[in-house]
């Protein structure tokens, strides 16, 4: 037996997504009591057909409305009205935000993950939906903010180019366009602590095993070891300075690496300007033959929790990544809900400042000499 027509066809708005037009229709009519806590929603069939929509577009409104917390899904029995939406109801927004990703970034790893988890964390607590894209994306200009995560530079210059609906905030990276504001660790900084830290366990010879220069980060933290170098009176040791082409060593870059620590004239000590590096020179200092912290210093950067169980333990650099992505996610929602067009001037580039974390893996008490 049908379901009683109790919604009328839907008719598309210019320049707006039909989906969104439905997934609104069938708020307002929950919102007037058509549809009440607890009540079973008519299937997708039968919304399809009363809307005169596609049985995608249905089906897209209804998933709209389910993870905006408005919907409920009990499996096998079919989609229901929220018993908890008239509780809620004021804190669901419309806010949807486009995160970008540039096309080498791992949600998997540590640092992505973090910032992802910040970002997702405020999202959930404003009531606001994530869209995962890809530079260039979002042709329908369905999102009211985007979120640039760690971007290349030729991708922000791009995306600062076309036009959009609302605000735009580059997260994890320095940007010098000026319609693009962003929140940032200090890079500088974190290379800076590094390197006085194992100047001051008395090391004068220490290396660089870094990322490529697609991204602001690895130009400011070569930037601030070669600052920190001359500040303290230390000699960059050329041997092993390993620039990577990506986020991790390469075969012939790993073959680099192990035939600076072998040499005579090796340094004796490391700044890994990445987690990924830190585990590479851990690895290369093992097959060399060297102890950790005897003969060679390491000072990483990140926190995850394997770090702490290395052997020996890994003094590193620790970035706010959580907090960077959090904060990020809401200065976005407040800047368009501030203002109108793009918002981008009640938005202030922030930097965040990193933590030294000191364990086991640079604190020799007395640096060995090359041998």
């Amino acid at each position: 037996m049908a379901a009683p027509k109790v919604l009328k066809a839907v008719k598309p708005q210019p320049g707006r997504p039909l989906y969104a037009t439905v997934r609104d229709v069938l708020r307002d009519a929950i919102d007037r009591g058509v549809f009440v806590p607890g009540q079973q929603m008519p299937s997708t069939k039968d919304l399809s057909d009363q809307l005169a929509v596609s049985l995608v577009t249905a089906h897209r409104a209804l998933q709209e409305l389910v993870t905006a917390g408005v919907l409920q899904r009990a499996q096998g029995r079919g989609t229901f009205v929220h018993e908890k939406y008239p509780e809620r109801k004021n804190t669901i927004s419309d806010f949807r935000v486009g995160l970008l990703f540039h096309a080498e970034a791992s949600l998997a790893d540590y640092y992505h993950g973090q910032i992802l988890e910040g970002v997702h964390r405020a999202a959930h607590e404003l009531g606001s939906d994530l869209l995962l894209l890809r530079f260039g994306e979002d042709v329908r200009n369905e999102c009211n903010g985007y979120l640039l995560v760690n971007p290349f530079p030729n991708e922000a210059e791009a995306f600062s180019n076309q036009p959009r609906r609302g605000p735009a905030l580059v997260v994890g990276a320095r940007c010098e366009f000026d319609d693009l504001t962003c929140f940032d660790v200090d890079n500088v900084e974190i290379a800076r602590l590094a390197v006085r830290h194992l100047a001051d366990q008395g090391h004068r010879c220490v290396a660089y095993v870094g990322g490529a220069y697609q991204v602001s980060n690895s130009q400011d933290r070569w930037q601030g070891f070669t600052i920190a170098c001359r500040e303290v009176g230390l000699e960059c040791c050329d041997l092993a300075l390993v620039k990577a082409k990506g986020w991790r060593l390469d075969d012939a870059e790993r073959e680099q690496l192990a035939t600076a620590l072998r040499a005579d004239n090796r340094p004796t000590a490391v700044f890994a300007a990445g987690y990924a590096f830190a585990l590479e020179v851990y690895g290369a200092a093992r097959a060399a033959g060297l102890r950790i912290p005897q003969d060679l210093a390491i000072v990483g950067v990140d926190d995850p929790p394997s770090a702490e169980h290395l052997t020996p333990a890994m003094t590193t650099v620790r970035q706010p990544l959580m907090q960077l992505g959090y904060d990020a996610m809401a200065a976005l929602f407040n800047s368009a809900q501030e203002s109108d067009g793009q918002g981008n001037e009640t938005l202030r580039s922030r930097k965040f400042a990193p933590e030294l974390i000191v364990r086991q893996s640079s604190l020799a008490t007395a640096p060995a000499a090359a041998v």
